[in-house]
């Protein structure tokens, strides 16, 4: 058994699509209409192509539940999930100047530094550096 897919709730597949790859640097895997005005959109790290995929789901739009979770996550400052990154500090100040709004500066914590920023499309994302 491998993870092979991972789910993130966004509440505009178009904006999520933007910020993920102009910002973040993902690139596209699968791009397909689903009807309802709905893709399937998966992406991928550049630096892993064969590496598990991100799901920009529209489950908020659709789901109730998935949208008060989504939401209590994001009242709670609790990051739906985190990305890895080499340095939490250079990805920081990368972001930064993306107009990327960070809740949590980078914080050493025992073995790791870590960062949280939101989204814009309904998530706080943690990254992530192992020292």
């Amino acid at each position: 058994m491998k993870v092979t897919l991972i789910s993130i709730p966004v509440r505009d597949q178009e904006k999520a699509l933007k910020f993920y790859t102009e910002k973040l640097g993902f690139i596209i895997k699968k791009d397909a209409p689903l009807g309802g005005g709905n893709r399937w959109i998966t992406l991928v790290s550049p630096e892993w192509q064969d590496g598990p995929e991100l799901l920009l789901e529209p489950a908020p739009n659709h789901f109730e539940p998935c949208k008060v979770f989504q939401d209590a996550l994001m009242e709670a400052g609790i990051p739906y999930t985190q990305f890895d990154v080499d340095s939490v500090d250079e990805e920081y100040d990368r972001l930064l100047k993306l107009d990327v709004d960070f809740s949590v500066q980078p914080t050493e914590m025992g073995t790791v530094k870590f960062a949280v920023f939101n989204d814009t499309c309904g998530n706080n994302i943690q990254i992530v550096e192992t020292l």
